[in-house]
This record gives C-alpha cells, structure tokens and sequence, in this order.
C-alpha cells in the first residue's frame, strides 16, 4: 500500500531531508537502528529488518520484522508539546482493543508502559509499538464497506465514552458558539449562499443532548482498513479529541473521501451510507440530526480552499 524505503506521506518535500531535519537520521538504515536497540531494552524484541519508513509532519512510521512472530509498526514522534497528548491516546487504543474494537492494541514495555520517551540524535522522541494491521484502504464507493465504517464509528464512540484516558477538546467554547464566530469572524465568503444557509440552520438550532467525550477525531478512508467489504481496522487516534460524538460524525461525513494526496470531498451516496450504519448502532436524535446537517455544512465550507479549487470543494456545499 505504501512504498519501500523511506518516503513522505503527504508532503511534497525530500523525504531524506525531513528524516534528516526533524528527526537527526541520517538514512533509514540509521533509524532503523536506533529503532533496534530501543526496542531490544526496552520491549524486550530482537529486529530483523525495518523495510519501510514513512514520515508525516514531526510523526514516523517504522514496518518491523521481528526476529519472532507477527511484523509490527513503530510510530515516534518529536512532537514534544504533543507527548502528554500520545499518552493518553495511545491508552484509549488499549482501552477500545478491550472493547472489542478493530485497533492494533499498543505492546507493552518490560515496564508496562504503553509508550517510552527516549533520547534521538537531536532530541527526545516520543515511541509506541503496535501489531501490524492488513487490509486496504476504505474505497468510499463501497456503499456496504461505508456503512459497516459508519457502524463501527458509533461503537468506537460508545467504548470511548467511558474510557478512563481523557484529552482536551480541539477548541474552547461550546458548537453553537463556536459556529457562531466563525460565521461573523472568519468566513471566507467563498461560497455566500452555503454560508447565509447555515445561519439560519444555526439561528433554529435545538440545544443539544449530551455531553463532550473523547472522540476518534480523524476518521476516514486514510484511517480504515478494509477486507472483503468490512472494516477490519481502525487506525491512528493520534488526533482524539473532546467533542459531542454528532461533531464526528459531521467531520467523518466531509472528509470520509480524503487519503493522503488526494483530497475530495465525500460523494453524497456515501454521506448517507456513512450515517445508515452509524445510526444502525446509536440511533439519532432529532436535535443531532439537526446539528448533523448544520456541522456537515460548517466542516464542508470551512474545507472550502478559495476560488482555486480543484478538489471541488464549494460545489459539496452549493
């Protein structure tokens, strides 16, 4: 699914050069040593070979074959204002593995520990290991691949609302608020008649039910794994975040499309299957789907790049 050797996930940059400049690596070679001998104290793991190393932001991804048992994936980040943040995250991964649900559980360390941080080439990096999952990438034209994601979206948020790791929300202030602000301060006015739609969704919203809880925050087909028309893999919590869970579903719905260089939005047909498979699990409310429409609509014009828009962005909301 991704190359060989070293390669950037999105960006359009030299991948050596960020291994280099954000990590202090100078070839995969290196990092797959370090790597090695990390996992070797700490883990307690014998590596084979890393065959594949991936870089996304100040995250990397590491595919290794250990000396015994199945191939594993290494995720470090030197992120360090993030670190307290993969913590909790990476604790909610055990907690939904224990629930039943399709992540690949982080390993122990002999310490117990979900994640170590430990001393790179030019800093300090933040570590967790995983079991490798198989299967392709969510294709959002299988409408019964998307409603069995849109199903496990509502028990991935039914396991997170009472797991014992919590992080913050992604921004202060309640929805109606911040729809609010955004439709005074900072729209765009790239689409105006999407926009005057969704002030008068907001001006007749009901209050909604519920309250925030810890929530995947980036769910979509770069972060589903399919096999024969299931999901049979839910990746990369690394954005979990508090939110209400109808608030997800609205982010789900709008970028459910979006892989890592291919940035569309999501085919209506899909929508609806997303949110059939969903409500099949925890049915909506009246006020939520009230909310659902107006989020979708505020998250699709926000997703809105300006009159360059080759993903046809403005058009999902028209």
């Amino acid at each position: 699914m991704l190359p060989p050797g070293l390669s950037m996930l999105w960006e359009d940059v030299d991948a050596a050069g960020a291994l280099q400049g954000r990590f202090g690596f100078a070839d995969l070679d290196e990092a797959g040593g370090w790597i090695a001998d990390l996992l070797g104290r700490t883990w307690g793991l014998s590596v084979r070979s890393c065959s594949r190393l991936v870089l996304s932001g100040d995250n990397a991804v590491v595919w290794v074959a250990p000396d015994r048992g199945e191939p594993l994936v290494v995720k470090f980040s030197c992120a360090t204002d993030r670190f307290a943040r993969l913590d909790a995250t990476t604790a909610a991964l055990d907690h939904l593995a224990r629930a039943g649900i399709p992540v690949a559980a982080p390993l122990r360390t002999r310490d117990q520990e979900f994640r170590v941080r430990a001393s790179g080439p030019v800093g300090e990096l933040s570590t967790g290991v995983f079991p490798e999952l198989a299967g392709g990438w969510l294709d959002v034209s299988d409408a019964g691949a998307v409603h069995d994601a849109g199903a496990w979206l509502a028990r991935t948020h039914a396991a997170l609302a009472d797991s014992p790791t919590d992080v913050p929300p992604r921004a202060a202030g309640t929805l109606r608020d911040r729809v609010g602000a955004w439709l005074t301060g900072a729209d765009p006015g790239h689409v105006p008649d999407a926009s005057r739609r969704l002030a008068q969704l907001l001006s007749r919203a009901p209050e909604l039910p519920g309250a925030p809880q810890v929530v995947h925050g980036d769910f979509r087909a770069a972060n589903l794994l399919t096999r024969d028309g299931r999901v049979v893999g839910v990746l990369d919590l690394d954005d979990a975040h508090r939110a209400h869970p109808v608030e997800d579903l609205a982010q789900a719905s709008v970028y459910l499309a979006t892989r890592f260089r291919a940035w569309r939005p999501t085919p209506p047909v899909a929508r609806t299957a997303l949110v059939a498979g969903y409500a099949s699990v925890r049915p909506l409310g009246t006020a939520e789907r009230a909310w659902l429409e107006l989020l979708v609509l505020w998250i699709g014009l926000c997703a809105v790049p300006g009159p360059a828009d080759p993903g046809g962005w403005a058009a999902a909301v028209e």
